[in-house]
């Protein structure tokens, strides 16, 4: 790639970097209270926190991940659109009011409410910091696959560097602009990344004259498969000549993904954590509709932007990531998006070309920033609030106290984030979120349902289902072609290491199910019972009623 468009690239990378950064300097001005850093006092709009949920959810995953699959694998890349647009559904009807309702700033005010607060509120801490990490990897492997391209780097070690640069910057926004600081960059992540989107789409249809089936029947032959690219099987349960355990393991691992996509969105910490930015749980349905309608338009641009590049982007470039040297790289098609833009404005070369991989490459960064900062937060939060407040100080730790810590938590998450992120730089982004969905759906999401609305779930049923849901998912994930025996494992293949015995990559299918049973065997096995609290929480998640509201001094 031509010098100008690095040059480019790195002009529109720091106007984003130092925009979001006055946003965090100028929320620290609005602060109110100091647990403000938790939910920006409460005092979000609908429209608002519904982009800034959409900005957490349209990540490195949606833009980068879900685009590079349906590219290289057409129909079946689609799957992950559906699942995550289909969990939104959930969240609205089970989730998201009732929540809001009942606690005051992470999960852990929920399913604590009404049991022991040291082991409940421990649990949920260690899953939030859980799932947050693996959905941070996902988004800093998108950002070095990503900078690396726009700015031509081809030696590994500055994949690494890039990705510690991104790990810098979201701890610089946590610990400085805390909630609102965070907000305020996620409300304009996401409205670039729609806007930036949206104008790929209208260029891709206008190459084909707005006739999607012709948009199709290019990228099908360009992929090289013919009709079967438009097909189901392309990547997910594909039938395998001769080996019918093959063909039905494969087919059984879609399921699992679909389940763990579908209801991963409701345990995901820094989603939850979101229903407290706002003033009633009115707003949080509002925000929650807000978020559909953007999440879901998106979606379905992910139609062109994904098709568009099979169709446009040649297939070895595309699939390999062509370095300026020669040399192939990234066979995770996480640069899809990019390539796109690049053969959209002109092709290499063109002034067109490196005005438009920069621009979109900068939204994909700044998107990828606004993401990792909602993470890092919902974590750092949720050990502050949950586990040292709560457990460590019984209580008796001050706003202030509490606060700081979360900010030395944001550093440490941080660090291990970037640590974890450089040695899983291989696997496509889309795939790693939905591994950490899993996790979430497995060890969060039975904790925070059988809280809310069975009347006999007690403390130990809580413990159960977090440490049995997620200790089940991790097992599994271990012992799956992810962590070793794979080409692109987490492990490599040429390390000989292999503890592959279970053959789905996705644990969902086992490991939710598992969690719901685990809280059921929890319950069922301790005499603890605590009617009128249940009775309380009742009232509470149905009306609001004796949570505490934003102060307006």
């Amino acid at each position: 790639m031509l010098i100008d468009s690095s040059v480019l690239a790195s002009t529109l990378f720091a106007l984003f970097v130092v925009g979001t950064l006055y946003l965090v300097y100028r929320a620290t001005k609005q602060r109110r209270e100091v647990t403000d850093f938790y939910n920006a006092g409460g005092r979000l709009n609908g429209f608002q926190n519904g982009l800034a949920i959409s900005a957490d959810y349209m990540s490195a995953a949606s833009f980068l991940g879900i685009a590079g699959l349906i590219s290289l694998f057409g129909f079946d890349g689609f799957l992950y659109s559906i699942g995550f647009l289909v969990a939104w559904l959930l969240a609205l009807l089970l989730v998201a009011e009732p929540l809001r309702n009942s606690g005051r700033f992470t999960m852990g005010d929920v399913v604590a409410f009404r049991m022991r607060q040291a082991p409940v509120r421990t649990a949920a801490a260690t899953s939030t910091v859980i799932v947050s990490v693996f959905y941070l990897l996902a988004q800093m492997v998108g950002a070095g696959a990503l900078v690396a391209l726009l700015l031509g780097f081809t030696n590994p070690e500055a994949k690494n560097w890039i990705i510690v640069g991104v790990g810098l910057l979201m701890i610089v926004y946590v610990t400085v602009g805390g909630m609102r600081g965070t907000s305020y960059v996620q409300i304009t992540q996401a409205f670039l990344l729609i806007t930036g989107a949206t104008a790929m789409t209208v260029m891709v249809f206008a190459n084909f004259s707005f006739d999607l089936n012709a948009l199709l029947d290019k990228a099908a032959e360009m992929s090289g498969q013919g009709i079967a690219f438009l097909e189901p099987g392309g990547r997910f349960g594909p039938d395998i000549v001769g080996d019918p355990v093959a063909t039905l393991i494969g087919k059984i691992d879609l399921i699992s993904l679909a389940l763990a996509l579908v209801l991963g969105t409701s345990g995901l910490p820094h989603i939850l954590i979101r229903f407290y930015t706002v003033p009633s749980a009115k707003v949080a349905r509002k925000s929650v509709n807000w978020a559909i309608g953007n999440i879901g338009a998106f979606y379905l641009m992910t139609i062109a932007l994904g098709f568009g590049a099979a169709a446009l982007v040649p297939r070895e470039v595309l699939g390999m990531g062509v370095n300026s040297d020669g040399s192939l790289v990234n066979t995770s098609g996480n640069v899809a998006a990019p390539q796109l833009a690049l053969e959209l404005g002109g092709g290499d070369g063109s002034l067109g070309g490196a005005f438009m991989v920069a621009f979109i490459g900068a939204i994909a960064f700044a998107v990828i920033l606004a993401t990792v900062s909602g993470l890092t937060l919902a974590s750092s939060s949720s050990f502050a609030h949950d586990l040292y407040a709560n457990v460590i100080r019984k209580g008796k730790a001050t706003p202030a106290e509490e606060v700081r810590v979360a900010r030395i938590a944001a550093l440490v998450i941080g660090v291990l984030a970037i640590v974890l992120a450089i040695s899983s730089q291989g696997l496509n982004v889309a795939f790693l979120v939905g591994l950490a969905f899993a996790i979430a759906a497995s060890g969060n999401l039975p904790a925070v349902l059988l809280t809310m609305f069975w009347k006999k779930f007690n403390t130990r049923g809580a413990v159960f289902a977090i440490y049995g849901g997620l200790g089940a998912a991790l097992l599994l994930l271990v012992l799956s072609p992810n962590f070793s025996g794979a080409a692109n494992s987490f492990i490599p293949l040429a390390t000989g290491f292999d503890i592959n015995v279970f053959p789905l990559r996705n644990p969902g299918l086992i490991s939710i199910p598992f969690g719901f049973f685990m809280g059921w065997l929890g319950t069922v096995t301790s005499s603890e019972r605590d009617v009128a609290k249940y009775a309380e929480l009742e009232v509470r998640s149905l009306t609001g009623a004796k949570i505490e509201k934003p102060s307006t001094h």
